[in-house]
């Protein structure tokens, strides 16, 4: 499985259009093949940070999802608000320590 991680930090003139934008590209990412779980978050400490969380199958769905026009014209949307984007990419796999993991 590969996780991803990352974040957008706006401000708060564009924090409501980077939200919007971000919702839009969790729900049209899920029904990507390969999607296991997109979502994204507002940080608790900071509400001019959105959290993104994704899970994908495999490194082959991810490549495909960074292929997508709509997924290029996402991260291109929000770097034109004038945002700071972060994004880190893992391959993990679950590891099933006893009553932790569900």
């Amino acid at each position: 499985m590969i996780l991803i991680t990352g974040s957008i930090l706006a401000t708060a003139a564009t924090v409501e259009e980077a939200r919007s934008l971000s919702l839009a590209h969790v729900r049209r990412s899920r029904s990507e093949d390969g999607c296991l779980h997109h979502a994204v978050h507002v940080d608790a400490e900071n509400p001019l940070r959105l959290v993104f969380v994704e899970h994908w199958r495999d490194k082959a769905a991810v490549l495909k999802h960074f292929a997508n026009p709509d997924a290029r014209g996402f991260a291109t949307a929000v770097r034109k608000l004038g945002c700071q984007t972060t994004i880190e990419i893992f391959e993990a796999r679950d590891i099933g320590v006893n009553g932790l993991s569900s």
